[in-house]
């Protein structure tokens, strides 16, 4: 009775033995390559996967997009400039069975590539665009990176440079530069001001010249209009005026020129037409008084 026991428990361990490693639970993200006796028969999953114990040994590869964080790794400029970079390498499994069968372990691997293919990049770049053209070293890198990684079974989809540290001295002149065009910025921020204000003033005072201009001329043009009015009312009093006034008024002019100090005095041709009227005017009244 008590051995039956037992080799009943022994049996319960055994199914159950067999069962954990007959039986896999493969999640979406992940798939199992299979080795039987040693050779590769395909990669199984998502969902329950059966395999045969003692025969498969089974090999988890993730299928998520990952990364691979290069350390600072010193560079040499083509124009002999050392400088410190470190950036992230973005990678993910396409082919689950070459990324087993084809490198022992890819992140290794992708580092050591990732650093030479760094240096060799950079070093056909001048310091300026290395520091002004990332996204192209970038892009560059990772089509680099890519066509080594590509046998592995294996996409490189994105290159980030994360840190690019120049020498001290570079440092110290790029901040000088800095500097100096901020200074320029703010020189030609002020100078564009200034010439804003002079604008706006010389516009002011051109609308000012044609306001002032416009009421000089309506100035001009009422003083002209007051003018001929004024001659128009002359003339109209003139007009009325007869001979005998106009020849009394003669009168009085010489009798004004007369007490002056000159000694000759020119008379108009048609003082005689105006005093005509008075001395017809004197002779007839002399007939009459003699009559």
């Amino acid at each position: 009775m008590e051995i039956s026991i037992v080799l009943l428990a022994i049996l319960l361990v055994l199914v159950v033995l067999f069962l954990t490693s007959a039986i896999r639970i493969v999640p979406e993200y992940q798939r199992l390559v299979i080795f039987r006796l040693g050779r590769c028969i395909g990669a199984k999953g998502p969902g329950l996967v059966l395999l045969i114990p003692i025969m498969d040994r089974p090999v988890r590869v993730d299928l998520r997009e990952l990364f691979l964080q290069i350390p600072h790794q010193t560079c040499i400029t083509r124009d002999n400039a050392p400088i410190s970079i470190d950036f992230l390498v973005y990678w993910r499994v396409m082919d689950p069975c070459l990324s087993v069968i084809k490198v022992q372990d890819f992140a290794g691997a992708s580092q050591g590539i990732a650093t030479t293919t760094l240096r060799a990049v950079v070093g056909d770049i001048p310091l300026d665009d290395v520091l002004a053209k990332r996204d192209q070293i970038n892009e560059i890198l990772r089509t680099k990176l890519d066509e080594v990684t590509e046998r592995w079974g294996v996409k490189v989809t994105t290159v980030e440079i994360r840190e690019i540290v120049p020498p001290r001295d570079v440092q110290e002149a790029m901040n000088k530069q800095m500097a100096a065009e901020r200074s320029r910025r703010a020189m030609v921020t002020e100078a564009d001001g200034q010439r804003e204000a002079a604008i706006k003033v010389a516009e002011g005072d051109k609308q000012a010249a044609i306001l002032k201009a416009e009421g000089d001329k309506q100035a001009a043009i009422l003083r002209a209009e007051g003018f001929a009015l004024a001659l128009r009312k002359v003339f109209e009093v003139a007009s009325t005026v007869d001979a005998k006034t106009m020849g009394l008024q003669y009168l009085d002019a010489l009798k004004s020129l007369g007490a002056g100090p000159a000694t000759k005095i020119v008379l108009p041709m048609e003082f005689t037409a105006w005093l005509r009227p008075l001395l017809d005017a004197g002779v007839s009244s002399r007939g009459a008084g003699g009559a």
